[in-house]
């Protein structure tokens, strides 16, 4: 009820009502039914394609007739990550929502207000008997996060909009005219078991506690990978002690930044305090690295039962040189746009068990040809060590284009409503814009919305002045629509 009590009320309402529905992605069918209801209780006119997207349409308000249609457009689905510590059931709860001053925040889970801000706005604004609008035609696609499935295969003939709206920005004085591509690399290696030798002890080593975040829009920050600095201490380990390694699970979805990692190792009895010491002193070197950035980070090992199997010194060592040589993080900088990301690496998942060694990595760029350069980069190191090497899920980026005119239509009323200058900027994220203008030639478009924090992290938060703002602005935006050409 607090969050519903918060101003626009029509607009948090929304959002309570959509994240009472669960929606992963690629499990959109009770957010699909969902969004199809809510268009028929309207009495709006309500299109589902064969891929799941959904189209509502709303004739234009009295006067609005001959302004061009706009597409306004949000994705169905939402990250679902939750702290380790968390007993959360994504498919049978609701996201628990609290009040944190001018903050909204979810109890130990993501919030979902990547993009489920963006619904609840259009949500608002198709209910509406007052809001002035030109006609609008709702875009809400699916597995924007997981491969971006709804606009690569939408079906355009249920859209004649000229000027799409995409609100799925999460700085509010940012417009957005263009955005990176991607494309998965992911790898795959088997390796022949060894039994472990009864005289070892078994160690459950935890790096928890990193921020993580969005794989794109905080790739540049520093931040650590629970992946790489595990592998970094396999690496440290096998110079100075028998460590075996047994299994391992890092890292969650191909899009955020690894917050955790979980290896089962180990060593032999008369090495017990010698791992021990390792492992407090190699996690006081990884926290004085990273005491600006990671303050919460921990690394702890606990004894374990002695596992059956394990990896032999060979095959380990390939993988550890593999891992630490797989590029990760800025891969290059724009020479173009200042404090752009042109090309970067994520190595999202790492898992270790039953005899293979599996990774998941999303390469990002602005620039097909340094996208392709970065995958390489990433294929060759693990190709080079045996691995079967796949690429999926490619997708294109989104030109900017600086003589648009609703981009000096936005920039116009921002500056007169704001008094300021908007950043106008292309980002790192892959938005659905580049795909879509695909399937619509000659389509205006641009990106905003409000100041969202954490996005693919349980950190998540949106920030509830700024989207008051953006909400304004938004209503500002429609009211000057330009004319049908």
């Amino acid at each position: 009820m607090e969050v519903r009590n918060l101003e626009p009320q029509e607009l948090w309402n929304n959002f309570a009502n959509l994240n009472a529905v669960p929606r992963a992605s690629k499990k959109e069918e009770k957010v699909i039914e969902f969004m199809v209801k809510y268009g028929h209780s309207l009495g709006l006119e309500t299109v589902q394609d064969a891929t799941g997207n959904v189209v509502i349409k709303k004739p234009a308000t009295a006067g609005m007739e001959n302004r061009q249609t706009v597409i306004m457009q949000s994705h169905l689905d939402m990250v679902h990550q939750k702290n380790g510590d968390s007993n959360f059931n994504f498919e049978t709860q609701g996201i628990d929502m609290f009040v944190d001053g001018d903050w909204v925040r979810a109890k130990g889970t993501t919030l979902g207000a990547d993009n489920g801000i963006g619904v609840a706005t259009i949500m608002a604004i198709l209910a509406s008997s007052t809001i002035v609008h030109p006609a609008i035609e709702a875009l809400f696609t699916i597995d924007e996060e997981t491969g971006m499935t709804g606009a690569k295969e939408l079906d355009p003939s249920n859209l004649s909009g000229t000027i799409l709206l995409n609100l799925d920005t999460e700085e509010d004085d940012e417009l957005t005219i263009g955005c990176a591509g991607g494309i998965d690399t992911n790898s795959i290696y088997s390796y022949k078991q060894q039994p472990v030798a009864k005289d070892r002890l078994a160690y459950l080593i935890t790096i928890k506690g990193l921020l993580g975040g969005h794989s794109g829009m905080d790739i540049h920050k520093g931040r650590g990978n629970a992946n790489k600095l595990m592998n970094r201490l396999f690496y440290a380990g096998l110079k100075v002690l028998d460590l075996q390694l047994s299994t391992v699970d890092g890292g969650s979805l191909r899009n955020a930044i690894p917050r955790e990692s979980r290896a089962v190792v180990s060593v032999p009895v008369a090495q017990k305090e010698a791992f021990l010491a390792f492992v407090t002193d190699f996690s006081k070197l990884l926290k004085e690295e990273y005491q600006s950035i990671e303050a919460a980070m921990n690394i702890s090992a606990d004894e374990t039962e002695l596992p059956e199997y394990g990896l032999d010194k060979g095959d380990f060592v390939k993988i550890v040189n593999a891992v630490y040589a797989l590029p990760n993080g800025v891969f290059r900088m724009s020479p173009d746009i200042e404090d752009l990301v042109e090309a970067s690496s994520n190595l999202a998942r790492v898992i270790i068990k039953g005899g293979e060694f599996v990774t998941q990595s999303l390469q990002r760029s602005s620039v097909e040809s340094t996208k392709d350069d970065v995958a390489n980069a990433v294929g060759a190191a693990l190709e080079n060590m045996g691995c079967d090497v796949s690429r999926s899920g490619d997708y294109p980026g989104w030109k900017p284009n600086a003589d648009s005119d609703i981009l000096r239509l936005m920039t116009s009323l921002y500056k007169t409503t704001f008094t300021e200058e908007p950043n106008v900027n292309a980002c790192h994220a892959g938005l659905e814009c580049g795909i879509l203008g695909a399937h619509l030639p000659g389509i205006d478009m641009i990106s905003f919305g409000p100041t969202i924090h954490g996005a693919h992290s349980p950190d998540e938060s949106v920030k509830i002045s700024s989207v008051q703002k953006y909400w304004g602005y938004l209503l500002k935006v429609l009211q000057e629509i330009p004319v049908k050409k």
